[in-house]
């Protein structure tokens, strides 16, 4: 393991009432060792299992354990706002249902939910609660939130199982830091343009063609770049969730106008993501009044939309990544693999509906992702947010390998 990794890094270490806290002390001298520096939170039962000298010593900063302590105050909000990241190790099976569900009766809880900057977790919990659903609930729940999870660790557990559960090895824990921070800066200086939603076509002024497209794949998408260190411009149709702060958003609701603002930003971009469910049909004429419900039948006449996607790879520049998504229900890969050549992309994503768990309105997604070079990378179902961190991770790949 190199040295100063962490330069100049403040880590926030938040430490639960879990047997794996034993390891903390070892956890903080290698953060140290790294370069970083490191403030200590503890739960009152965490104390049980590692003393608050011993922490307070090694990171050379007093240990904060309650809001209150005589006639001071914890500053929860300032403590938050102090680090580069959070990292809660290990994390107890009770504090990750605290986390989902915002619970917040301890200094820890609260610190966390104040917290302004990113939050990393390396869970620790027997075999039986870490396969429980419950617990796999709560962990898509904070990684919905924005929250990532070091992966646990197969061994021996404290009931003497040996199986899934143990907290990562510090060691392990130290490079995913390292990692993460180089993660942020991967994509600096990069331009990347990203469509996400559905598109309304009006036929009167009340009524409209549109889909279920949510937006959620698109924004998290977007999420995961803007970690990624890129200047992200997000152009997103009418969606009825909140959307978080990416970097520049332009808000539309027809395909016309998404089209054009795609236009106005495509020349500056480096990578194009066209995620939007964009309408394919829109009225031909648009009824200036609300249409009375009077004959049988009611016939609306349809024209074609512009092809966003094929206009961009007619227009693409040397250097520039086009991306396209195809949202299929029959020969899923003949259509996406012809999507791929006749729209001139880089990269297709393939989703299927005949996928459960894939499709509008999921929290979660399966894709299979198709390039120029041939290549076909296939993923299982999981979290929108992790099914980004696949597109993202594919599109550096494809970019610099």
């Amino acid at each position: 393991m190199g040295f100063f990794m962490l330069k100049g890094k403040k880590i926030l270490l938040g430490i639960t009432g879990s047997i794996a806290a034993y390891k903390t002390p070892v956890l903080v001298r290698l953060l140290i060792k790294a370069g970083a520096e490191v403030k200590v939170v503890l739960t009152s039962s965490a104390k049980d299992f590692v003393s608050p000298l011993t922490l307070s010593t090694l990171s050379k900063n007093p240990v904060l354990a309650e809001l209150a302590n005589n006639d001071s105050w914890a500053n929860h909000v300032s403590i938050g706002r102090w680090a580069d990241v959070m990292l809660i190790a290990p994390l107890s099976c009770n504090s990750l249902a605290k986390m989902a569900h915002g619970l917040c009766d301890n200094l820890l809880m609260a610190v966390y939910l104040s917290a302004t900057c990113p939050v990393v977790v390396a869970p620790a919990m027997d075999e039986d609660m870490w396969h429980h659903p419950s617990t796999k609930s709560n962990i898509s729940k904070i990684k919905e939130f924005g929250n990532h999870v070091i992966s646990v660790e197969n061994g021996e557990l404290a009931s003497g199982l040996i199986g899934d559960g143990r907290m990562a090895e510090p060691e392990n824990i130290v490079k995913y830091l390292s990692d993460f921070f180089f993660n942020d800066t991967q994509l600096k200086g990069k331009k990347v343009l990203i469509t996400a939603g559905p598109t309304y076509e009006a036929i009167d002024p009340v009524r409209f063609i549109g889909n279920h497209s949510s937006g959620k794949m698109g924004i998290a998408i977007a999420k995961e770049f803007k970690k990624r260190g890129a200047e992200v411009t997000l152009v997103i149709g009418p969606v009825q969730q909140e959307i978080p702060v990416v970097g520049k958003v332009i808000k539309v609701r027809s395909a016309e106008e998404m089209y054009t603002a795609c236009l106005e930003v495509f020349d500056n971009a480096d990578i194009a993501i066209m995620n939007a469910a964009v309408a394919d049909y829109t009225p031909v004429e648009v009824a200036p009044n609300k249409i009375k419900k009077q004959d049988d039948v009611l016939t609306v006449e349809l024209k074609k939309t512009k092809d966003i996607l094929k206009k961009l790879g007619e227009i693409k520049k040397p250097g520039q990544f086009l991306v396209g998504f195809a949202l299929e229900t029959a020969n899923e890969k003949e259509y996406a693999l012809n999507k791929l050549s006749a729209k001139n992309a880089d990269m297709i994503i393939l989703n299927s509906l005949k996928d459960p768990g894939a499709g509008f309105g999921y929290d979660t997604n399966k894709i299979t992702i198709f390039d120029k070079g041939t290549n076909e990378y296939h993923f299982e179902t999981k979290s929108k947010a992790d099914a980004a961190i696949d597109i993202v991770n594919t599109v550096i790949k494809s970019l610099y390998v």
